[in-house]
Protein backbone atom coordinates (compact mmCIF):
# COMPACT_ATOMS: atom_id res chain seq x y z
CA UNK A 1 0.00 0.00 0.00
CA UNK A 2 2.88 2.37 0.75
CA UNK A 3 4.36 1.70 -2.69
CA UNK A 4 1.13 2.78 -4.43
CA UNK A 5 0.69 5.94 -2.34
CA UNK A 6 4.14 7.39 -3.08
CA UNK A 7 3.57 7.67 -6.87
CA UNK A 8 0.13 9.13 -6.23
CA UNK A 9 1.61 11.62 -3.78
CA UNK A 10 4.33 12.61 -6.26
CA UNK A 11 1.78 13.02 -9.04
CA UNK A 12 -0.36 15.23 -6.80
CA UNK A 13 2.68 17.33 -5.88
CA UNK A 14 3.70 17.82 -9.52
CA UNK A 15 0.13 18.72 -10.48
CA UNK A 16 -0.16 21.28 -7.68
CA UNK A 17 3.13 22.94 -8.68
CA UNK A 18 1.97 23.09 -12.30
CA UNK A 19 -1.19 24.92 -11.24
CA UNK A 20 0.51 27.27 -8.77
CA UNK A 21 3.32 28.47 -11.05
CA UNK A 22 1.14 30.11 -13.75
CA UNK A 23 -0.98 31.82 -11.11
CA UNK A 24 2.11 33.20 -9.44
CA UNK A 25 3.55 34.27 -12.81
CA UNK A 26 0.29 36.03 -13.69
CA UNK A 27 0.59 38.23 -10.60
CA UNK A 28 3.99 39.61 -11.69
CA UNK A 29 3.99 43.32 -12.40
CA UNK A 30 4.83 44.53 -15.89
CA UNK A 31 6.79 47.74 -16.39
CA UNK A 32 6.36 50.19 -19.25
CA UNK A 33 9.85 50.79 -20.60
CA UNK A 34 11.03 53.35 -23.17
CA UNK A 35 14.28 54.36 -24.84
CA UNK A 36 16.47 56.15 -22.27
CA UNK A 37 16.53 59.33 -24.41
CA UNK A 38 12.72 59.58 -24.38
CA UNK A 39 11.73 62.48 -22.09
CA UNK A 40 8.36 60.90 -21.16
CA UNK A 41 8.06 60.21 -17.43
CA UNK A 42 4.53 58.88 -17.07
CA UNK A 43 1.35 57.80 -18.83
CA UNK A 44 -2.24 57.23 -17.82
CA UNK A 45 -3.89 53.91 -18.67
CA UNK A 46 -5.92 55.70 -21.36
CA UNK A 47 -2.72 57.08 -22.93
CA UNK A 48 -1.05 53.68 -22.67
CA UNK A 49 -3.98 52.04 -24.50
CA UNK A 50 -3.71 54.67 -27.24
CA UNK A 51 0.02 54.02 -27.56
CA UNK A 52 -0.25 50.22 -27.76
CA UNK A 53 -3.29 50.31 -30.07
CA UNK A 54 -1.39 52.52 -32.51
CA UNK A 55 -3.92 55.32 -32.07
CA UNK A 56 -1.16 57.55 -30.68
CA UNK A 57 1.72 57.48 -33.15
CA UNK A 58 4.21 59.97 -31.76
CA UNK A 59 5.58 61.13 -28.44
CA UNK A 60 5.41 64.77 -27.37
CA UNK A 61 7.97 66.54 -29.54
CA UNK A 62 7.10 64.48 -32.61
CA UNK A 63 9.31 61.40 -32.16
CA UNK A 64 7.59 58.38 -33.79
CA UNK A 65 6.47 55.63 -31.41
CA UNK A 66 7.89 52.17 -32.17
CA UNK A 67 6.02 49.32 -30.43
CA UNK A 68 8.11 46.39 -29.21
CA UNK A 69 6.01 43.46 -27.98
CA UNK A 70 6.59 39.93 -26.71
CA UNK A 71 5.21 36.91 -28.60
CA UNK A 72 1.97 35.10 -27.80
CA UNK A 73 2.14 33.07 -24.61
CA UNK A 74 4.39 35.51 -22.70
CA UNK A 75 3.10 37.16 -19.55
CA UNK A 76 3.74 40.61 -21.00
CA UNK A 77 1.56 39.70 -24.00
CA UNK A 78 -1.31 38.66 -21.69
CA UNK A 79 -1.04 42.02 -19.91
CA UNK A 80 -1.02 43.83 -23.28
CA UNK A 81 -4.13 41.99 -24.45
CA UNK A 82 -5.91 42.72 -21.17
CA UNK A 83 -4.92 46.41 -21.45
CA UNK A 84 -6.42 46.56 -24.94
CA UNK A 85 -9.43 44.37 -24.11
CA UNK A 86 -8.65 41.97 -26.96
CA UNK A 87 -8.04 38.28 -27.48
CA UNK A 88 -4.95 37.12 -29.34
CA UNK A 89 -6.92 36.59 -32.56
CA UNK A 90 -8.61 40.01 -32.24
CA UNK A 91 -5.18 41.61 -31.72
CA UNK A 92 -3.80 39.99 -34.88
CA UNK A 93 -6.89 40.96 -36.88
CA UNK A 94 -6.72 44.51 -35.52
CA UNK A 95 -3.14 45.01 -36.73
CA UNK A 96 -3.81 43.34 -40.08
CA UNK A 97 -6.69 45.79 -40.61
CA UNK A 98 -4.54 48.76 -39.51
CA UNK A 99 -1.92 47.84 -42.11
CA UNK A 100 -4.48 47.09 -44.84
CA UNK A 101 -6.16 50.49 -44.39
CA UNK A 102 -2.80 52.27 -44.26
CA UNK A 103 -3.46 53.47 -40.71
CA UNK A 104 -0.16 51.99 -39.51
CA UNK A 105 3.20 51.86 -41.22
CA UNK A 106 4.09 48.57 -39.57
CA UNK A 107 2.79 46.22 -36.95
CA UNK A 108 4.54 46.05 -33.58
CA UNK A 109 7.96 44.39 -33.62
CA UNK A 110 7.84 41.03 -31.85
CA UNK A 111 10.95 40.09 -29.85
CA UNK A 112 11.38 36.67 -28.23
CA UNK A 113 13.64 37.64 -25.31
CA UNK A 114 14.30 40.32 -22.72
CA UNK A 115 17.77 40.82 -24.19
CA UNK A 116 16.26 41.59 -27.57
CA UNK A 117 13.76 43.96 -25.92
CA UNK A 118 16.66 45.86 -24.37
CA UNK A 119 18.48 46.02 -27.73
CA UNK A 120 15.34 47.22 -29.55
CA UNK A 121 14.65 49.83 -26.89
CA UNK A 122 18.18 51.16 -27.31
CA UNK A 123 18.08 51.04 -31.13
CA UNK A 124 14.81 52.93 -31.66
CA UNK A 125 14.54 56.37 -30.00
CA UNK A 126 10.72 56.15 -29.89
CA UNK A 127 10.59 52.54 -28.68
CA UNK A 128 8.21 51.42 -25.95
CA UNK A 129 7.67 47.96 -24.53
CA UNK A 130 6.08 46.05 -21.68
CA UNK A 131 8.68 44.18 -19.62
CA UNK A 132 8.22 41.90 -16.62
CA UNK A 133 9.35 44.23 -13.82
CA UNK A 134 11.72 41.52 -12.53
CA UNK A 135 13.49 41.61 -15.92
CA UNK A 136 14.10 45.36 -16.15
CA UNK A 137 17.83 45.79 -16.78
CA UNK A 138 20.20 48.73 -16.34
CA UNK A 139 19.76 51.09 -19.27
CA UNK A 140 16.00 50.46 -19.50
CA UNK A 141 13.94 53.51 -18.54
CA UNK A 142 10.70 52.74 -16.68
CA UNK A 143 7.73 55.05 -17.11
CA UNK A 144 5.14 55.63 -14.40
CA UNK A 145 1.60 54.41 -15.06
CA UNK A 146 -1.09 56.41 -13.28
CA UNK A 147 1.75 58.01 -11.29
CA UNK A 148 3.10 54.69 -10.03
CA UNK A 149 6.06 52.41 -10.75
CA UNK A 150 6.06 48.63 -10.35
CA UNK A 151 6.29 47.69 -6.69
CA UNK A 152 4.21 50.64 -5.52
CA UNK A 153 0.79 49.96 -4.01
CA UNK A 154 -1.94 50.18 -6.62
CA UNK A 155 0.30 49.71 -9.65
CA UNK A 156 -2.17 48.70 -12.40
CA UNK A 157 -0.19 46.43 -14.75
CA UNK A 158 0.06 42.83 -13.60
Amino acid sequence: MVVKSIPVLLLALVASVAFISPARAQSAEVAVVVNPANPIKGLTLVELRKVFSGEKRSWPGGMAIRLIVRPPGCHERFVLLRLLGMSESEYKQYWTAQLFRGEAGSEPAIVPSVGMQKEALAAFPGAVSLVDARDVKPGMKMVKVEGLLPGETGYPLR
